[in-house]
Formats: structure tokens, sequence, C-alpha cells
């Protein structure tokens, strides 16, 4: 039976007492943006406002959606710069914009990821072409998520 398999795979896969490391948080993205400035792109990160405290699921959904934003960046836009731009408020608004080619999002699933983390705490993302050229995602994370 299938689910049955299913379920033999995952314990496999699965080792109870393997440590676990703490999930990434937004102050884990000077390591990320490293990571990416090691391949040769140039990486800004600038704050509009003070940093205000997130619940961890705002916080690990922030930093995925930036993660796969800059991912996107090195596989596709052939870009020379980006900037990580972070806004407090009633949440925080994630903003990645670089100075690629633009194109339309492709057929990959990582803009669909980056829409369905956000939706699932009532929150969203817009991704496309930037009005500047280059490409832009813009996501919003509500402080209380629904």
């Amino acid at each position: 039976d299938a689910l049955h398999e299913l379920r033999t795979a995952l314990d496999i896969l699965r080792d109870g007492d393997a440590p676990r490391a703490p999930a990434p948080r937004l102050d884990d993205l000077d390591t990320l943006v490293s990571g990416v400035r090691a391949g040769g792109l140039e990486v800004r990160v600038e704050h509009d406002g003070p940093v205000a405290p997130l619940t961890a699921p705002v916080e690990l959904a922030a930093y995925r959606i930036i993660q796969e934003a800059l991912t996107n960046v090195t596989r596709h836009a052939r870009a020379t710069t980006v900037t990580v731009r972070l806004g407090y408020g009633d949440g925080v608004t994630v903003e990645v914009t670089d100075d690629g080619t633009g194109g339309p999002a492709g057929p990959g699933n990582g803009i669909t990821g980056m829409h369905e983390r956000a939706a699932a705490l009532g929150g969203t993302v817009a991704a496309g072409p930037a009005p500047s050229g280059g490409f832009r995602v813009a996501a919003h994370l509500p402080g209380h998520p629904s």
C-alpha cells in the first residue's frame, strides 16, 4: 500500500535522535547574504525604520522569501547588484530588487512557494519586472498572522 511505503520512507529519512538546527530568522540574514556575496554578487541590505520584534513563523517566512529571491537572482537575473530592503510596522515588508535582465517569472516553484508562505500567514507577495529595470519581489507579512 502506497501510504505504508510513504510512511516507511519518512521514518527512514527522519532520525529522531539527530540534533535539529533552529529555524533561520532574520538575525541570520548576514550569513545568507555573505554566501551570495561570495558568489560575486553585490548585495545591499537596508532597514527602513527600527527593527521590530516578529513572531517565529513571520521571521521564518521572511527569511525564506529573501533566500528564494536571492537564489533566483543568482540563477536567472544576470544581475550585478541586488538590494534587500526590510521595513517594519504592522509586521514586516520585504523587498528584493536586482539590476538584472528583469524578464517575467519562469515556470519554477520558487515564486509560487513565496506566495504560499506569505498567504499561510495572511500576507502577500508581488513579483515581476521592476519599473526601473531588473526584477522585484515585494512581500508583506502581518505582525499577527491570521
